[in-house]
Parts: C-alpha cells; structure tokens; sequence
C-alpha cells in the first residue's frame, strides 16, 4: 500500500514537479491549492505527510499546521513545511507550531525525497 501525500501548494510550477516527483517515488498525490483546500482534503482524504507552503490564500500555512495540529484526530500527521520564507524566525514558527520539518525553495528534490522518506519510515 503506498503512502498518500498531500501537496499543499499555490504555484502551480511547484505543485505540477513535486506531484511528477513524488507519483515516480511511487506515493499516492493529493493536491490543494490554497489553505483551506489543504486543511479540507487532510481531514477528508488522511494523507501520511502534508507537503505545506507558508505563502497561500485564504488560509496560510503556518495556520493549516496549527489546526491541524488541534485537531486531536489530525495532529498525528505528518507535516513538511516547503516554502521560499527560510528566516531563522519562519523556521523557528514552523517547528514551533508543531511541523517535522521545514526546507526552504529552492530545494534538491533529493534531499526532498530523502526528507520524505524519512519522515514516513519508507
């Protein structure tokens, strides 16, 4: 059984790499496009890992991993912050609100794949 991600992104250049990516690492792809898609489709579709940038409409990310991170039956999922804010402070937030790890864009898509892996024990 593969494990499903959910890309959580508003650029459609990232989304449309790391879905290719990620399908060719042999991962199950959700995607949603701004904040409250991603805090929707995490609750309905249970992905493994949320793949989450900071900078989203209607609802960003450092608010989606505080919810999820709320939400007794959420807050075990796994949370990858990918985001162009890579201030020692945004780092900081991030971790704090309770994401597993932050890497800033640009990004290797190996270290991504690594980074991915690790955190679903694959």
């Amino acid at each position: 059984m593969s494990k499903k991600v959910l890309i959580a992104d508003d650029e459609p250049n990232i989304v449309i790499s790391l879905e290719f990516l990620l399908r060719r690492e042999g991962f199950e792809v959700l995607v949603a496009v701004d904040g409250e898609e991603a805090l929707a489709k995490a609750r309905a579709e249970r992905p493994d890992l949320v793949l989450l940038d900071v900078m989203m409409p209607k609802m960003n990310g450092f608010d989606v991993c505080q919810a999820l991170r709320a939400d007794p039956e959420l807050a075990s999922m796994r949370v990858l912050m990918l985001t162009a804010k890579g201030r020692e402070t945004e780092v900081s937030k991030g971790l704090g609100l309770g994401a597993d790890g932050y890497m800033t864009k640009p990004f290797s898509t190996k270290d991504l794949v690594a980074q991915v892996r690790v955190l679903l024990g694959v």
